[in-house]
């Protein structure tokens, strides 16, 4: 199989769909060959343009990501999609939905579509999904979208990986007093309200307006800009685009892509390496020197710290 890696790679950046997909399960699978993939990739990864799409369930994620998947294919730009599923809790698969409402795109050879599973990361998005962005990079797409599982306390790490982090909302969810509480006014560069048609949509453009103005910013900084949309009848999405293009501008000019892209791959090492040390010195989880200083904690002869020392010590 590692012979084969640099092949998958010259099909991948040909194209080849079938090539992309199994890259992508080498990354998923934590191949013995994913160490030469990824050297073959990275020359030519780097290039594309990364956009997070996130909020609470049911405001519309899928269907507005496949409205913008069709904007920006109406632009001539080829177009990749990660859409992180949740895991079950007993299987380990996912529903992997968002394949099937993205439908109308599976046979355009521009647009390439994976649904991956969390496999109970917390966080919104699977631990392969920064490899995956770069298989699709390196693939030539030119715009790669992240769809998240959701929004929540845990969940807004896609801000770390986006270039630009599009946070979804919609009338009738709460969704204006949750944004502050969720902390999505942190991560959000561009505010979508989905399904404004419906009523309550100005109401929670308004919190939303309200809750930005309270923010702190010091002078030139991005100021999020809130879009109306319909997804289901393609309203607003040339608005979203526009928002987005403007936001990536304001980052080149001063700066502000590079260390987001800096920070992410940062991030990306640290995750790698301490898999390798977890793989190194083995699953703790099963060692019976845990229990036992569980009960010193339990005794009050320790404290968690001296007891996580006792551990690494011993390692």
């Amino acid at each position: 199989m590692i012979d084969a890696a640099p092949d998958l790679v010259d099909r991948a950046r040909q194209g080849d769909p079938r090539a992309v997909a199994r890259l992508i399960s080498l990354v998923e699978d934590a191949s013995p060959a994913l160490r030469e993939v990824m050297a073959a990739l990275v020359p030519h990864a780097g290039r594309a343009a990364v956009l997070g799409v996130t909020g609470s369930p049911g405001v519309g994620k899928s269907t507005v990501t496949s409205a913008l998947v069709a904007a920006f294919r109406a632009a001539g730009r080829r177009v990749g999609v990660l859409a992180v599923d949740p895991s079950s809790p007993f299987s380990g698969g996912a529903l992997l939905g968002d394949r099937v409402r993205m439908q109308e795109h599976a046979t355009d050879p521009g647009v390439y579509i994976r649904s991956m599973a969390t496999r109970g990361h917390l966080g919104g998005l699977a631990w392969a999904t920064p490899q995956a962005l770069r298989v699709l990079d390196a693939a030539g797409c030119g715009i790669v979208l992240i769809e998240t599982v959701g929004v929540g306390q845990s969940e807004v790490d896609v801000a770390a990986l986006a270039d630009t982090t599009l946070v979804l909302l919609a009338p009738g969810m709460g969704d204006g007093i949750q944004a502050a509480k969720a902390g999505i006014l942190e991560v959000g560069d561009v505010f979508v309200v989905n399904k404004s048609d419906r009523d309550g949509a100005d109401q929670v453009v308004r919190d939303l307006r309200g809750a930005i103005r309270l923010a702190e910013r010091a002078p030139g900084d991005w100021r999020p800009p809130i879009v109306k949309t319909v997804a289901v009848h393609r309203e607003g999405l040339d608005d979203v685009v526009s928002a987005v293009d403007k936001h990536r501008v304001w980052m080149e000019r001063g700066g502000e892509l590079d260390r987001r892209r800096r920070r992410r791959v940062r991030d990306e090492i640290e995750a790698i390496a301490v898999t390798a040390l977890r793989r190194r010195f083995g699953d703790l989880h099963g060692d019976a020197r845990l229990d036992t200083l569980a009960e010193k904690v339990l005794a009050g002869q320790f404290d968690p710290y001296a007891a996580a020392d006792e551990i690494i010590a011993a390692l």
